[in-house]
């Protein structure tokens, strides 16, 4: 295989790559961006990764038993290009990260002017040693822990313990974070949500989840000697329980979440 063959078969690999197949449907838009970020990259990464070690192996095994090596001859066809190759690699490294950065449900940079639609929903979240406060910006709910739940209404929250928060799908979801003591950090893998949570600061998440479910939260930050116990839950159901579970909070005959509004951030 000549050089010019191989630096043809580079380019038309990443060409290949950017029509690559989308990844399946993800439980939330956030985690539908950034792993498809990281599919699309995987699509350019493996075939160069194959093409290298192909090239390695091929010239070990010719020019093994060489024992009077000659430099190599200049190719400007083969410079030119890897060149251009490369010039195509980092462009659609570049573009595809751009885009993906630059959705407001990866980097959301309204947190000061959060506006939530009807039916949107906007919680609080207080990190401090070794828990969190769960409190709901857009419904009369603070301090939500599972106890709280009434699983006749949730049933998802049947067996779950601690803080949770409680989002109906398809809605924009805000997450604002901060901490009353150390730097803590919200994160929940699953949906793709990771912010640091810092004293006297807040930081927001949006997305949309997409799929119901129970999903796993805890805190990213190493902040002292109860860290692993800073655990809690999201749980995602239909536009219709999760109605009825703000009515089950908030109603006269309300579950025992806290049914006083919290007042501000870091409150």
């Amino acid at each position: 295989m000549t050089r010019t063959r191989l630096g043809s078969l580079l380019v038309g690999l990443v060409g290949s790559a950017l029509f690559a197949t989308p990844v399946a449907a993800q439980p939330s838009t956030t985690a539908e961006l950034i792993n498809g970020l990281n599919t699309d990259l995987l699509y350019v990464a493996v075939p160069i990764t194959l093409l290298v070690e192909v090239i390695l192996v091929y010239t070990v095994l010719k020019f093994k038993d060489n024992d009077e090596p000659e430099p190599t001859r200049e190719n400007r066809r083969l410079e030119v290009t890897w060149t251009v190759a490369t010039a195509i690699i980092l462009l659609f490294v570049g573009v595809a990260s751009y885009g993906v950065l630059a959705n407001p449900d990866v980097t959301y940079t309204g947190a000061e002017e959060i506006e939530p639609a009807e039916g949107d929903v906007h919680v609080e979240t207080v990190a401090y040693q070794w828990n969190w406060r769960m409190n709901y910006q857009t419904s009369n709910i603070s301090e939500l822990t599972a106890s709280d739940i009434d699983t006749s209404v949730v049933p998802q929250a049947e067996g779950i313990e601690g803080p949770v928060i409680v989002v109906p799908a398809g809605q924009d979801l805000y997450f604002s974070s901060t901490s009353d003591d150390v730097i803590h950090g919200f994160s929940v893998p699953e949906l793709g949500l990771k912010q640091d949570a810092i004293p006297g600061q807040t930081n927001t998440l949006k997305t949309v989840a997409q799929e119901t479910g129970v999903y796993q939260g805890y805190c990213t930050e190493y902040c002292g000697v109860a860290h692993s116990n800073m655990y809690f839950t999201v749980v995602v159901v239909e536009q219709g329980t999760y109605d009825e579970f703000v009515d089950s909070q908030t109603g006269s005959d309300g579950g025992s979440a806290s049914l006083t509004a919290p007042t501000g951030l870091g409150a």
